[in-house]
């Protein structure tokens, strides 16, 4: 019921989750253990991310790297709502956050998984560990290895996880140094040309809060083309693109093989989503399940 219940939701609002579940790879991870935010210290696995503020604590939905870019709550109030009808108190907003981002890889197109469940909600929430903990889209490797080895994640489980961004949009904001050639790791003599020229018309008037897909190829469809991008100097941010042209070899030979092979990485996706679905969550057993998913109780 549970499952059959988020899907019919999702459905229903045309998959607007997939920009709020997908989009960020990072906060991905931090709700199915991530969505990463991929670090336990950000609480995103526990569903802190949906608390709204209070008097007593800034929410993160606010914090840098989710303001103004995490979008769909709705959604997940609206299966709330018609799950706490069913079977009142029963089903974590954690929980849900979980299923809803397996929905979303499924219903555009990827594999799914068996969702782990069980999680409790987070009674709180900090906007200053999710500041500080997100790695941000100026990312080198390096930077992206450590993250995720924080969580006891791969250099492979990194570039897998990743390939999210085959769905989803970014703001201008976030890959503003693509367009100037302020990059760390990554030159504009990388990227392609008419890319290159077709962001900066889009983000020319200054705006930015202007959205760009992540995958320009296919931007709807969980597919390996985030990685063919990259192999053509399309990847829209630093973060993406130094997978394929920085100074890492390792990852440049997983995207060469996921473009290779697009069954691959299917595969390998949910085997990484489900490795990340294994890990303890931060709030333990010390949580709560909320009645609304944007106030604990």
């Amino acid at each position: 019921m549970i499952e059959t219940t988020t899907e019919e939701v999702l459905r229903k609002a045309g998959f607007r989750l997939n920009i709020f579940a997908i989009q960020n790879v990072r906060f991905l991870a931090s709700f199915i253990t991530e969505a990463g935010i991929l670090l336990k210290r950000s609480k995103g696995c526990d569903a802190s991310v949906l608390l709204d503020d209070t008097p007593n604590f800034s929410g993160e939905k606010t914090a840098g790297p989710n303001l103004n870019s995490l979008r769909g709550f709705e959604v997940i109030d609206n299966i709330k709502a018609d799950l706490e009808y069913a079977c009142p108190q029963t089903v974590s907003c954690a929980d849900i956050l979980s299923i809803a981002a397996r929905d979303s890889v499924v219903l555009s197109g990827g594999l799914g998984w068996q969702v782990q469940m069980g999680r409790k909600d987070s009674l709180t929430a900090s906007k200053t560990a999710a500041n500080n903990n997100i790695p941000g889209p100026n990312s080198n490797i390096a930077t992206l290895v450590t993250n995720f080895q924080n969580l006891g994640l791969s250099l492979q489980d990194m570039v897998t996880l990743s390939g999210a961004h085959t769905i989803g949009k970014a703001r201008c904001a976030t890959f503003s140094s693509r367009l100037n050639n302020n990059n760390a790791g990554v030159s504009n003599s990388e990227m392609n040309l008419d890319f290159l020229q077709s962001l900066q018309q889009l983000c020319s008037a200054n705006n930015n809060t202007t959205l760009a897909n992540l995958d320009d190829m296919t931007p709807s469809t969980f597919d390996n083309h985030y990685y063919v991008n990259l192999l053509s100097g399309k990847g829209l941010l630093v973060s993406d693109q130094v997978l394929a042209t920085g100074d890492d070899d390792n990852t440049r030979e997983i995207v060469q093989n996921y473009v290779d092979d697009p069954s691959v990485f299917l595969e390998d996706f949910k085997n990484s989503m489900l490795k990340m679905g294994s890990l303890p969550p931060p709030t333990g057993t010390n949580g709560e399940i909320r009645v609304n998913c944007r106030v604990i109780n």
